[in-house]
């Protein structure tokens, strides 16, 4: 390793250019380690930071486009001589060329996360005879957007990189893992449009009247039971991860760089976020809430007695977990004069309870679709902008905000479940006690 940093010093963006290239031609190597040290040269201005990049992305480039021509040579001649052997005959790979063709190519934005795969994507692509211009134009920028990555994370941690190099490779990872989960949900969903489709724009778009039949809304269920489980899983790793104290890597380098892209000059903006989240803004959604579901709701008994239930069971849940959790743990000191609770966040996750059963309500009983993406976007970046504002003043740590989220979104799609089970549970008995 040191003789290559030795290298990287000497000849700079040459061996960015061979490293890399060699590296995706399937000769594993340090690349991601080399490109996060040429960040630290680069913030120590031995090295520019654009032309880094440049050097960089295109021996990334050559090296995909070198394996996939190898594997285009390959091509057939070898899938009928090998494939049976590993289950991959003849007709299996058109299946899969097809695929790729029509949706693979978009993997390979996030395939360079994920060691193994960016060695073998671009023998699989030439293998398949995919288009070379179809699979260049998604792998090209993939390996822009992977460069550029861990060359400006060695620029912003600077010394500390190293220091952090296998916790950033770690959450890197998880992150594109969640975004390929991501792409194949949606795939499925695109796929089993006669099954799924009906639920999304039957149901969603088209609006709560013509959200009746009984399928629909199992569906809806059982969408609802796998978001729950995610989010307690989720809520798992979170609290062995406090419990254990393994949360500092994650802490550190998150802090570090909200420190970085943020200067003090944010302080009027942060002040704006965090208000997002202040009793008086949680209130007026409540309200708001209230008189969305009395004028256009559906089963309105059902949806307010639930609001009341998600608002007031919610203060309760909240409070009770973070005192369980100080009790395990003591309070990090630097946070004492802040706040006596930090895990979970009180703000982050009130306001994904509140701000989310507002949102999934407008979205239900909503008729426009263009409403229905803009409220989801809103609640995300709404969510956002409130943990960013809790991390700049150092009232909490990433970790406590992260928690924030995972618990409300436990507590969050519990009550939406149990809601949407007791509509099925009366739409059920009406429909049994009709008259045949």
């Amino acid at each position: 390793m040191q003789f290559l940093t030795g290298l990287l010093e000497q000849y700079g963006y040459a061996v960015l250019f061979i490293v890399l290239m060699l590296e995706l031609i399937a000769l594993p190597g340090p690349g991601e380690f080399l490109m996060g040290y040429a960040g630290v040269l680069v913030f120590q201005e031995k090295l520019n930071w654009v032309l880094s990049m440049l050097a960089a992305g295109l021996g990334s480039c050559a090296g995909v486009s070198i394996s996939y021509w190898i594997g285009y040579r390959l091509g057939p001649a070898a899938i009928q001589k090998y494939g049976e052997r590993i289950h991959f005959g003849k007709d299996r790979m058109e299946k899969t060329a097809c695929w790729l063709a029509h949706y693979g190519n978009k993997l390979f934005l996030v395939a360079y996360f994920i060691p193994g795969v960016r060695h073998v994507a671009g023998y699989a692509a030439g293998i398949t005879h995919i288009r070379f211009r179809q699979y260049a134009i998604y792998a090209y920028c993939g390996a822009f957007l992977w460069v550029g990555t861990f060359i400006s994370l060695g620029k912003l941690l600077g010394p500390d990189w190293e220091q952090f190099h296998a916790a950033i490779k770690k959450y890197v990872l998880i992150g594109s893992l969640f975004a390929i989960i991501v792409f194949i949900l949606f795939y499925l969903i695109k796929t089993q449009k006669r099954k799924i489709r009906e639920l999304i724009i039957a149901g969603l778009v088209k609006g709560a009247r013509q959200f009746h039949s009984l399928r629909r809304l199992r569906l809806l269920i059982v969408l609802t039971a796998l978001l729950f489980l995610v989010f307690l899983m989720l809520m798992g790793s979170l609290i062995e991860n406090y419990i254990n104290n393994e949360s500092k890597p994650f802490d550190s380098i998150v802090t570090l760089v909200v420190t970085v892209l943020f200067h003090t000059g944010w302080q009027y903006w942060m002040e704006i976020f965090g208000a997002f989240a202040s009793r008086d803004v949680l209130l007026a959604v409540i309200v708001l809430t209230f008189f969305w579901t009395v004028f256009r709701g559906q089963d309105r008994k059902i949806e307010l007695s639930f609001l009341f239930f998600l608002v007031i069971g919610g203060e309760l849940y909240e409070e009770g977990i973070r005192r369980l959790f100080h009790s395990l743990h003591p309070v990090h000191a630097p946070l004492e004069s802040h706040v006596l609770y930090p895990f979970p966040s009180e703000q982050t996750l009130t306001a994904f309870v509140i701000f989310g059963f507002c949102a999934y309500l407008f979205v239900r009983h909503s008729h426009k679709a263009r409403l229905q993406t803009v409220t989801f976007f809103l609640f995300i970046i709404v969510l956002f902008l409130i943990g960013l504002s809790r991390v700049y003043f150092n009232e909490q740590y990433p970790s406590d905000v992260a928690a924030g989220y995972a618990f409300g979104g436990v507590w969050l799609s519990l009550n939406v479940l149990v809601m949407e089970l007791f509509r099925f549970s009366k739409r059920f008995t009406k429909l049994r006690n009709e008259p045949n």
